[in-house]
């Protein structure tokens, strides 16, 4: 396990409250539980950093909470003979928060909530399971709700090797949800990314299909083509979308401190990915202009020499600040873009990041400009694998130049 951690440490409650926008979708799921229309298996559909696993955990002690969803209280016989209906549980829009299932819950450790996710073998010879890892689990998820599976293979260890949800684990999913439940209410399984469950995930179709009583799958998803098709045909599916520039800046501030300004312009170039706005942040005081200024001059009019030298100071940023770059870098691309097609948007962005789109504009065509998108997407691919830095911005150096070297100006100060 890491000692350090790249992200800004936020500490994860299991309530929809602290799930960072989906105001639509929290109010579609306790609808689904309160007026009894639950699916036996939900896939939440999401793209990385969208908030697939917060929400299901969210839900998942939504629908364990004593006071939101606990069994009415039989007040007893009427003294005058009357029938007296049963009292009903109030009828609340997030889990209660204090309940003893809530806190357990909210701990990762209720009985009744069990947990898949890809692992790595932990002891040769031994087929791993998720409950090889439960603590680590436990930790990851409550400070890094939001993180992806690298991040998870790489907290736990995992170096360079495949995660999977393997056969065994399956057997010991249905081992699991074919017991009693603890609590006497829901049993609820959450399977994080399914696109790791290959082939052996079609031993959980039966039991998907008939399941226990009261038991729920809530499978939180990036990749649908890579699902298993006879799994993905038994869910229902409900599409997790991006939380809106605004909900990721306020979340920033709310949680991570961020001044306004700061938060503004991260949760632009993060696009909606609270990961991604995370990771930005830790580089936040970095002067990626400036940066970016030194390498398009070195591309377009200063030379070799320039550039080898900027490829060596590029290659003293580390892997996340090069990711960063590059989303900066295409953040700026995609700004101008969206002013050589619409104009009159211009005053709506932070002045020095709409004047530095709009000399990006004087050098490079529409065409170009979505070129070195494509480039530098690559480029940001390979970087996450762990490409070589310096060779690839070198080589990435000499795409740019012949995608824009008929259109030569300097971007000065």
């Amino acid at each position: 396990m890491r000692e350090t951690w790249p992200f800004i440490l936020y500490i994860c409650n299991m309530q929809f409250k602290d799930v960072i926008g989906q105001g639509h979708l929290k109010g579609e799921l306790t609808e689904l539980m309160r007026e009894n229309r639950l699916a036996h298996a939900m896939l939440l559909l999401g793209k990385e950093g969208a908030g697939g696993l917060p929400l299901a955990l969210a839900f998942a002690q939504y629908i364990v909470c004593e006071k939101a969803n606990g069994a009415p209280k039989d007040p007893g016989p009427s003294l005058f003979g009357d029938d007296v209906p049963a009292a009903q549980p109030e009828a609340l829009t997030d889990a209660c928060g204090v309940c003893p299932s809530c806190q357990r819950a909210a701990e990762l450790a209720h009985p009744d909530i069990h947990f898949s996710y890809p692992v790595v073998t932990k002891k040769a010879g031994t087929p791993p399971i998720s409950a090889d890892y439960i603590s680590e689990w436990r930790e990851f998820v409550k400070s890094y709700p939001y993180g992806n599976v690298y991040d998870w293979l790489q907290f736990i260890g995992a170096e360079n090797k495949q995660g999977n949800i393997t056969a065994n684990e399956c057997n010991d999913i249905i081992r699991k949800l074919n017991l009693k439940s603890f609590e006497g209410g829901y049993k609820v399984l959450i399977m994080w990314l399914p696109e790791y469950l290959g082939n052996e995930g079609n031993k959980l179709l039966k039991l998907i299909e008939e399941p226990p009583e009261k038991t729920v799958f809530l499978l939180i998803a990036e990749n649908e083509e890579q699902i298993l098709q006879t799994i993905l045909s038994r869910c229902q599916l409900i599409k997790v979308p991006l939380p809106g520039d605004a909900e990721i800046k306020e979340a920033l501030v709310s949680r991570n401190n961020a001044d306004e300004a700061t938060a503004a312009r991260v949760a632009a170039i993060s696009e909606g990915n609270y990961r991604e706005a995370l990771q930005i942040m830790q580089h936040s005081d970095e002067d990626w202009q400036n940066l970016l200024r030194d390498w398009l001059n070195s591309i377009m009019k200063t030379g070799p020499v320039a550039q080898s030298k900027w490829v060596d100071e590029i290659g003293q940023v580390g892997r996340e600040g090069q990711k960063q770059f590059l989303r900066y870098f295409n953040h700026l691309l995609q700004l101008a873009l969206r002013l050589q097609v619409m104009p009159d948007l211009a005053q709506q962005y932070p002045d020095k990041e709409r004047d530095f789109a709009l000399r990006l504009n004087r050098i490079t065509s529409i065409g170009q400009q979505q070129a070195i998108i494509e480039e530098l997407d690559h480029a940001a691919y390979y970087i996450e694998r762990n490409a070589n830095g310096k060779m690839l911005f070198m080589a990435l150096t000499i795409k740019i130049y012949h995608i824009i070297q008929d259109n030569v100006v300097l971007l000065n100060e």
